[in-house]
């Protein structure tokens, strides 16, 4: 039953970072191992139950129900495998490159100084280097850190190991299978397949080394260049001066060498001076004044390097045969014109025709020791005779080679050999009778296949020697873009010759790679800001790199004045924002119509409403409250409205509202309610009436009203003005208040008050003036004497005095 959890939980990497490559709910490492192992116990299945079923055991129902588990976790895996790759890749770009070259040029920097021009162009170049290493021309396929990797010591092109080899080994079969003799395996060679550079067969790479070659199997290292063993590089550098390349060990070829050493200029006349032995060339800028070629004359050029040019001025010059005289280039004196010498011989008979030449013109040619024309008889005759024919048969070789010429001795060339002759023709396989002088060729065509082992020759009457072919060869190179334009040959094709720059989007910054590279090789990283203008109001977008796919969303504050208000937007831009949208959004009428594609659309969103804080008065102008801008508009705070009416003695109760046509900002207006209540000024002191006016402004009128009060003694009814009566002082309603009648009140001794009806306490008894009889003690006499003075005991009547 183990069979049933036999799961490939050896997964291709467990990934780095943000923890990619394993699924989330396996251990990895040495955990896996533990996990097989509960597996594996769990694949036994669980401990009998006595009650179980006896035709299926514990361990079956186990395998069954586990089943659907284990083709779930298995294709999780599967993902995760398929996912590793493009998660390693993922890692190799974290990497911080620029960190790496910095080290890298460390060395190079404190010798050199920060400011030389050739360092940068030397930093384009290895990146360049760099970033089309990353893939191999051969197979078209990336280079991987932990790729064992050649370069090329000429090109310093970088290349798979096992490519190479290949490569090589492919070569030297070529060229042992074309030629005919046995090529050691010394004397092979092999070329690169970028530069072509021929390398001996016993230099066909096998082992992986370093690119200075210091380091055998160098290991990936995230902070070293890849493929390098992070010493210094101590190649020689080119050309030669002595000098050891300072950088860590790079891909690309060497910077130039940044030792000083001292050189005098080109032409010599300056002392030597201190100069970098890369630049240790120099030119002090004056006339050059070495002597030039013609002797004559100096060179005028600035201090140059190499050797002076061809003087540049012009004289009378005499051709060879000293008979013409020209005016051509100083640098030019040898000419020849286009006569004959025409200067005699020896003999004085004859002249040169030679064309102008200079030295002697030698010998007249008809002097001496001279044959006839078939050169079987000599004459001894003086220069100014001809040579006779001898007469003889010429039998001179004719041009088949096999038969000689009949004709009799005879000047100029003998004539075609006319004999028949049984021919042979070149590929031997026919025979014909022709004139010797003709040549026979058959109209059987070659079969043999040309030493391009794809066509065959099909030459009419070849002679085995078949010609190389003619035709293009026209494979696809591994490229992938171009046919090969060499003839036809055998074995593989040479790599593509073109490069391919790879540009960033802004087209600033490049690499160039071979060709069919730039399929697998990204675009190189630019440091230059991104260009694209922005699609928002805004005149420039948030500082940010050179990028492919859309720029971020702008991250500035709108800053729009918004309509309405004299505020601006401060929200962030909402200029250009990318929505998503479907196509439609009518219903469905049914599963065949096909559903509404989404898409994204860029949306100019119009500003929110200003939300910036502005004080608001009331309407009554009671309270100042702070809304948002946009809801900023005339309110009621609710409180009554409190403005003086035109009675002036209430306000208006209304709630807060908007007042027109008002006096003063304490009056009312026309909104304002008008007073119907009753007039509720107090009244004077002592009138009990109501005001008969509605309520109004200023005093009341009079009270006409009459008051009915008794008097001070009680006797009458008095009927008063009420006006009179509340505007009167004390004293005065005193007045008004008697009724001018005798008081009737009675006082202690009897008699009525003295007084009129008065206010207040009666008249004493001292005070009475009234009549009261007085009798003797015997009463026999009464006489009337004021009763004051019967009281108080003044009047005494005796009966003496009657």
């Amino acid at each position: 039953m183990s069979s049933a959890w036999n799961l490939n939980l050896n997964t291709k990497g467990t990934g780095r970072g943000r923890g990619r490559g394993r699924p989330p709910d396996i251990p990895t490492g040495t955990q896996q191992t533990t996990f097989s192992k509960v597996l594996a116990r769990e694949s036994q299945g669980p401990p009998a139950v006595g009650n179980a079923p006896s035709g299926e055991s514990a361990a079956e129902r186990f395998s069954k129900a586990s089943s659907p588990i284990q083709r779930s976790l298995q294709n999780h895996l599967d993902r995760q495998i398929s996912m590793d790759d493009s998660s390693s890749e993922e890692d190799e770009d974290s990497i911080d490159d620029d960190a790496i070259k910095h080290e890298m040029y460390k060395d190079y920097l404190l010798k050199m100084g920060q400011g030389d021009g050739n360092l940068g162009q030397k930093q384009q170049n290895v990146q360049e280097t760099w970033s089309g290493g990353n893939s191999c021309a051969i197979c078209i396929g990336k280079i991987r850190r932990e790729d064992a990797v050649w370069s090329c010591r000429e090109c310093c092109t970088t290349l798979h190991l096992h490519c190479v080899q290949n490569w090589a080994k492919q070569a030297v079969m070529l060229k042992d299978y074309q030629s005919e003799e046995q090529i050691s395996k010394a004397a092979a060679t092999w070329p690169c397949p970028n530069c072509r550079f021929e390398y001996k067969g016993h230099e066909t790479p096998s082992r992986y080394t370093c690119f200075c070659g210091k380091k055998t199997d160098p290991p990936p290292h995230p902070w070293l260049a890849p493929h390098s063993c992070g010493d210094r590089c101590d190649k020689r550098l080119k050309p030669e001066c002595g000098h050891v390349c300072l950088l860590l060990c790079h891909p690309g070829p060497c910077p130039p060498c940044p030792q000083m050493v001292r050189s005098p200029c080109h032409c010599g006349s300056q002392a030597a001076q201190p100069r970098r032995c890369c630049s240790r060339d120099w030119s002090c800028g004056s006339t050059c004044n070495h002597t030039l070629a013609c002797n004559q004359h100096t060179c005028s050029l600035p201090c140059h390097a190499g050797e002076c040019s061809r003087c540049p001025r012009t004289s009378k010059q005499p051709c060879r045969c000293g008979r013409s005289t020209q005016v051509r280039p100083c640098a030019t004196p040898h000419w020849t014109c286009t006569e004959p010498c025409q200067k005699p011989f020896s003999c004085d008979q004859h002249q040169c025709e030679q064309v102008c030449h200079d030295g002697s013109c030698g010998e007249c040619p008809r002097s001496g020791q001279r044959t006839c024309p078939c050169g079987k008889t000599e004459f001894d005759l003086p220069c100014t005779e001809d040579v006779p024919k001898c007469g003889d048969t010429c039998e001179k070789l004719l041009q088949c080679g096999a038969h000689k010429c009949t004709r009799a001795c005879h000047n100029g060339p003998c004539e075609k050999c006319l004999q028949m002759s049984t021919k042979r023709c070149r590929c031997g396989l026919r025979e014909k009778s022709l004139p010797c002088s003709k040549e026979y060729s058959c109209d059987t065509r070659c079969i043999k296949i040309r030493p391009c082992t794809r066509h065959p020759c099909k030459k009419r009457c070849c002679d085995g020697n078949c010609p190389p072919c003619e035709q293009t060869c026209g494979k696809r190179l591994t490229c992938k873009n171009h046919k090969c334009p060499l003839p036809c040959h055998p074995g593989p094709c040479y790599l593509c010759p073109k490069t391919v720059d790879i540009f960033c989007f802004c087209k600033r910054t490049k690499i160039t790679v071979p060709c069919g590279v730039e399929k697998v090789t990204r675009p190189p990283k630019c440091k230059e800001l991104c260009r694209v203008p922005p699609d928002c109001h805004h005149p420039e977008r948030n500082p940010h790199r050179c990028h492919f796919k859309g720029c971020p969303a702008c991250r500035q504050t709108c800053n729009k004045p918004l309509s309405g208000c004299s505020h601006i937007c401060p929200v962030r831009c909402h200029s250009a924002v990318l929505t998503r949208k479907m196509e439609g959004k009518k219903v469905r009428a049914g599963p065949e119509e096909p559903v509404a594609k989404a898409y994204l659309e860029v949306v100019d969103k119009p500003c929110p409403p200003c939300a910036e804080p502005v004080p608001v008065e009331c309407l009554g102008k009671h309270k100042i409250w702070k809304f948002q801008c946009s809801r900023a508009r005339p309110f009621s705070c609710e409180a009554p409205c409190g403005r003086s009416l035109s009675c002036g003695n209430h306000v208006c109760q209304k709630a807060c509202h908007k007042v027109t046509n008002a006096n003063s900002e304490q009056q009312a207006g026309r909104e304002c309610n008008r007073c119907e209540e009753p007039c509720s000024k107090s009244r004077p002191e002592g009138c009990s009436h109501q005001c008969s006016l509605p309520c109004h402004p200023g005093d009341c009128p009079p009270c006409n009203r009459n008051l009915k009060m008794p008097c001070h003694c009680k006797n009458l009814n008095l009927i008063i003005e009420c006006s009179k009566w509340t505007s009167t002082s004390l004293e005065g309603r005193s007045g008004l208040s008697t009724c001018l009648g005798p008081c009737r009140q009675t006082i202690g001794c009897g008699h009525l008050c003295s007084k009129p009806c008065h206010q207040g306490k009666c008249s004493t008894v001292k005070a009475c003036k009234q009549k009261k009889n007085l009798m003797c003690p015997c009463r026999r006499k009464k006489k009337n004497f004021s009763c004051c003075d019967v009281t108080s005991g003044k009047a005494k009547l005796t009966c003496n005095d009657i």
